[in-house]
């Protein structure tokens, strides 16, 4: 056995955010299938080329900014671009590149899509809080991304 790292209040903390975590991603999953058809990764995917309206998205950008390994991404394009839903073309400016664009499908489907995630979020979260929950929330989320975009030492 080994003594913990985290005091008790720390690990009561921690074990109650991976719990809800975990419940309110299922939650949203099943919210987000149920009223589209699609898959938390296939709503990534298309929220982040639609937030880019008219222009292509490149492949690069598209999983740097999902922070998805370089095959995730290419596999499930695949199967989006079989579902209709993108397109792939070869970039003009990098032979070895490729940029992505919404179909008129995905286009539609990514609108519907946020507007079910949108009202899913406000009844399984923000209905449930307070507003200074709420600003307690923000303001959490904000240092701990802060914390983990900074550089660190190994």
């Amino acid at each position: 056995m080994y003594a913990s790292d985290l005091t008790e209040r720390q690990a009561a903390a921690w074990a109650s955010y991976q719990r809800m975590r975990a419940r309110l991603n299922g939650v949203l999953g099943r919210e987000l299938a149920r009223a589209t058809g699609l898959s938390e990764a296939d709503f990534e995917v298309l929220v982040a080329i639609n937030e880019r309206p008219g222009e292509p998205v490149r492949a690069l950008a598209l999983r740097c900014g999902l922070e998805w390994e370089k095959s995730r991404l290419s596999h499930h394009l695949r199967r989006m671009e079989q579902r209709g839903l993108v397109v792939r073309e070869a970039c003009s400016e990098d032979s070895r590149g490729s940029v992505i664009r919404l179909t008129p499908l995905g286009r539609k489907l990514a609108c519907e899509a946020k507007h079910h995630y949108e009202l899913a979020v406000r009844q399984y979260v923000m209905d449930s809080l307070t507003p200074e929950q709420i600003d307690a929330l923000g303001a959490i989320s904000e240092t701990l991304l802060q914390h983990l975009e900074a550089p660190h030492q190994p």
